[in-house]
């Protein structure tokens, strides 16, 4: 009798322990994440030459694949929690996806002007933009996550540096994608829609398609001035070649608008080339930035 009844109250039990035990993991998570940001401003990288570490592999190489073995086992928790975070925020934004499909048709009239032809069509596009926003939302914790990764063997100094460039890089993200809906989109889209007087009736799969693949090509792109920065902090590129291949430069991202850009028009064009110029010159005088301090660092 008594099994009956023990049996029983874990039945009744369950759903509380289940809850009891998803807030005791993300204690845990947020504790584990807190120790180490706590641990990053406090030890300095083991900073080998390259030689050392080379003569160490070669002398013990059994010593030298558990690091390399360590180091895929802290990639994979670090890509585990971005991946559930992408997860809980995709599955939040299921909940305001139709808000989203909104905003999102508005440029064309609304949601009311997308015609589908398909059965699982606006299934499909409910999940493209659910799972686009959850992106959008997880990203800056997806580039803390990265950060958490590389920040050991970098400088305190550095760590501090690239836990302030996360922030940033979200927002350069976010302009990217604010440039393409508000500016870009008002301009193609009459021309898509009115070319050569053909009447267009618009598929929701097709223009969802083409309005978050847009939005996320230009935001991606909005984040090329902190890549120079970060290349030019590690002695990669110097700001004096980039300024004199400025030609060169201004023929690549007419290439890249090119392909970017929905239409043929060179108004269009324009519009991705413009920005790209200004971010390119503003990567310039960000690595003069970076160039200059790691300059000034002591070897």
């Amino acid at each position: 009798m008594g099994n009956f009844f023990r049996t029983l109250w874990r039945i009744i039990s369950a759903p509380f322990r289940f809850i009891l035990w998803i807030f005791k993991r993300v204690f845990i998570w947020i504790r584990n994440v807190f120790q180490d940001i706590g641990n990053l401003f406090v030890a300095e990288p083991d900073d080998k030459p390259i030689t050392d570490t080379v003569a160490v592999a070669l002398d013990e190489p059994k010593e030298f694949w558990w690091g390399v073995v360590e180091h895929l086992d802290a990639l994979r928790k670090h890509l585990f929690r971005a991946l559930l975070f992408i997860i809980l925020t995709t599955a939040s934004s299921a909940l305001f996806v139709r808000d989203l499909l909104d905003w999102i048709s508005e440029p064309i009239g609304g949601i009311e002007s997308l015609q589908a032809i398909e059965v699982t069509e606006p299934l499909g596009v409910v999940m493209r933009v659910a799972l686009l926003s959850g992106f959008v939302l997880a990203l800056p914790y997806i580039t803390f996550e990265l950060y958490l990764f590389i920040a050991p063997g970098l400088k305190v100094r550095a760590r501090v540096l690239g836990l302030i460039t996360i922030p940033i890089a979200f927002l350069f993200f976010i302009g990217g994608m604010a440039f393409a809906y508000f500016v870009m989109m008002p301009t193609a889209l009459p021309f898509l829609l009115d070319f050569m007087d053909i009447p267009t009736a618009v598929r929701p799969a097709s223009y969802i398609k083409f309005v978050t693949g847009l939005m996320f090509w230009i935001g991606v792109a909005f984040e090329f001035p902190l890549v120079i920065f970060a290349m030019a902090g590690m002695g990669i590129v110097r700001a004096r070649d980039l300024a004199q291949q400025w030609r060169i430069a201004i023929v690549i991202i007419a290439v890249l608008s090119a392909a970017i850009t929905p239409t043929i028009d060179p108004v269009n064009m324009g519009l991705v080339m413009a920005p790209m110029i200004l971010l390119y010159f503003l990567s310039i005088g960000l690595a003069y930035i970076a160039q200059g301090r790691r300059e000034r660092e002591p070897e």
